[in-house]
């Protein structure tokens, strides 16, 4: 069985990112177990960031503890000490062996077991250009530096993004300018066309451009192919979320694998990987 990892189709590869470190969808989020592994074999994999009491950055998704983990209120309001006696929670709510991890903690994790070279970490920073400030750039700097080369910063405040990476030489950047109910907004093809053009311009540094997958697809039905805008400024594409794997998600990927997207967020690559391949296989046969 293949790794998930990628899958290559029509001379073009698309990767499959482990989305808050998943590799199947009943997997907890954030372990370190599954970082390591993504990395040793050469995945691409996602973590998110939020600013904790002490300036620096736990890894977490939500600004609040209580779903997640074993603590309660909320991450920025809670020193690192606290943070790191914490326990992650399961999909069912219960609490795990592992526990919540500092940025810190992660890069020391990478710095004492090397990434394989194709492996390709997204630090996801969840809050905005108001919680960034001198301390927090200088702590993730510090964290972040030595295994820079592996790592992609990404969110949606280009100029939060930009001050963290401004301080860490050699990290990659990402931006996502999606955001809730987009489609609402987007009627015709020019709103489309419109939108990814801001979207570069809003980033010009940003070798990621990240979108909702539903949106890339929408796109596409009115004849705006975002992909092909993005690829065009030499930059690439990730299609986020496919949650589950059903018939629903296998055929859009399906259909962004046919556009050439180069990366699809997957909370469960590992099955996934294995549908795509045996639809792409019979469709050969």
């Amino acid at each position: 069985m293949a790794d998930p990892c990628f899958i290559d189709a029509n001379g073009h590869r698309t990767w499959l990112k482990w989305h808050r470190a998943r590799r199947t969808v009943t997997d907890p989020e954030f372990t370190a177990s599954r970082i390591l592994e993504a990395m040793r074999l050469g995945a691409s994999v996602e973590v998110d960031l939020v600013i904790h009491a002490d300036g620096g950055f736990a890894i977490l998704h939500d600004l609040e503890l209580d779903h997640a983990t074993t603590g309660t209120g909320l991450v920025r309001d809670t020193s690192a000490e606290t943070l790191r006696q914490l326990h992650l929670r399961d999909p069912n709510g219960e609490p795990i062996a592992e526990r919540v991890m500092l940025l810190e903690d992660l890069c020391a994790l990478l710095s004492a077991h090397p990434a394989h070279p194709d492996a390709l970490l997204q630090l996801d920073f969840k809050e905005d250009r108001t919680r960034v400030d001198a301390r927090s750039i200088a702590n993730f700097s510090a964290a972040v530096s030595p295994v820079a080369a592996t790592m992609i910063l990404s969110g949606g405040d280009a100029e939060a993004v930009a001050a963290l990476a401004e301080a860490t030489p050699g990290l990659k950047t990402g931006y996502d300018p999606t955001y809730p109910d987009v489609l609402h907004d987007l009627k015709t093809p020019q709103h489309f066309a419109d939108f990814i053009q801001k979207a570069l311009e809003t980033a010009p540094t940003a070798e990621m451009i990240y979108l909702a997958y539903d949106l890339v697809l929408a796109a596409n039905a009115q004849g705006v192919d975002l992909i092909a805008a993005v690829h065009a400024e030499g930059r690439r594409v990730d299609a986020w979320t496919l949650k589950e794997t059903n018939p629903d998600s296998i055929a859009a990927a399906l259909r962004l694998i046919a556009l050439k997207v180069d990366q699809i967020t997957t909370d469960d690559p590992s099955l996934l990987i294995e549908r795509l391949n045996e639809k792409l296989a019979g469709s050969l046969a």
